[in-house]
């Protein structure tokens, strides 16, 4: 691969998010929609949620002025699910589009990538190769897909976040696309990974724009699709890519559960994901996305790490990642009682 044109289309994807990221904040801008805080939101103060449209974008003119996307097997399929997706994010952010009505979207544009090929025939774990039958990958694959796309936007609730994953998450698939001589899987990661990071430079703490549904469910059909893109053409293991998305997936699904056992309702906003939790225990923003970089460049690190390791070491991994989630749940639960006890005491003071 040319290592320099892969640079120019990385900058160009940068340049082009970060220009259309500010033309996004004018509030004299067709797109333009603010976002007013509610029972979820950990901001106190309009701001504009646009800025997705700036990310898509800039993927989308850079993907069609690359050589890279045309021979992707499954290129087709993964724009039409990208504009699905668009299309009705777009569409909730201005005018809130019914539940059922943007999960079937979701599953539509789950449809279209697996249609494209991209149903997984096995799963790959540490020394284990398990063979999946058409309707267990095919169903799998969908329940997959609309999950990181719903949980994503899930997580897309605090400065500097989401754009933060995009970046650590796609540019670790990338460098693991160039150690695998994969050079379409190499740019497409980099050219989302640019794209995220031309945006986050308008939305670190304290941000002046927000990416929307368009942006955070975009990112997560991508981030889904590249996941079994992956795995399918044997660059990385599937559970690998589990583990670079960890800070988002764990967060997300642990957090899912335990309303599900409370009998909450999963659809309604609320603001007890681990990292909304922090902030409002006293981290702040700034604080805790800063940490959560901390914890996606170690994800990171180790899936690049791990994925050459021997079998026995790859399992040490995997529990030594389990004990670290479980660790920072109590964290977090820990700062939660130590922030209410001052409170009290504060109150009785």
């Amino acid at each position: 691969m040319n290592l320099l044109v892969v640079t120019v289309l990385t900058a160009m994807a940068f340049v082009l998010s970060a220009l259309l990221t500010r033309l996004c904040l004018s509030p004299g801008s067709v797109v333009f929609v603010l976002d007013y805080p509610n029972d979820r939101s950990l901001h106190d103060r309009p701001v504009p949620r646009n800025g997705g449209l700036a990310i898509l974008i800039a993927i989308i003119i850079i993907g069609l002025a690359s050589d890279f996307f045309r021979p992707v097997q499954g290129y087709a399929g993964i724009m039409s699910g990208i504009l699905i997706v668009a299309a009705v994010s777009f569409l909730d952010d201005r005018y809130s589009v019914p539940p059922i009505y943007r999960l079937t979207a979701h599953m539509l544009a789950a449809a279209a990538i697996l249609y494209s090929g991209f149903i997984p025939h096995r799963f790959e774990a540490p020394g284990t190769i398990m063979d999946l039958s058409y309707p267990v990958g095919v169903s799998l694959s969908v329940l997959f897909i609309v999950w990181m796309i719903n949980l994503y936007n899930f997580m897309d609730g605090m400065d500097g976040f989401a754009g933060g994953m995009a970046v650590f998450g796609f540019g670790i698939f990338a460098i693991m696309g160039w150690t695998a001589g994969h050079d379409a899987f190499l740019a497409v990661s980099l050219i989302i990974a640019a794209a995220s990071a031309g945006f986050l430079f308008f939305n670190f703490p304290p941000a002046r724009i927000f990416m929307g549904d368009v942006g955070s469910s975009t990112l997560g059909l991508l981030a889904a699709t590249l996941s079994l893109w992956g795995a399918r053409d044997g660059i990385f293991p599937f559970w690998i890519a589990l583990l670079v998305f960890s800070p988002f997936i764990v967060d997300a699904t642990v957090t899912l559960f335990r309303r599900l056992l409370r009998g909450d309702k999963i659809w309604q906003a609320h603001k007890t994901h681990f990292y909304q939790r922090l902030v409002q225990a006293g981290w702040g923003h700034r604080k805790t996305v800063l940490w959560e970089y901390v914890l996606m460049a170690a994800c990171a690190g180790s899936a690049i790490w791990v994925v050459r390791q021997t079998e026995t070491v790859q399992w040490w991994t995997i529990g030594f990642w389990t004990m670290v989630y479980a660790l920072l749940i109590a964290m977090v639960r820990r700062l939660e009682a130590g922030n209410l006890r001052t409170r009290k005491e504060d109150h009785r003071a």
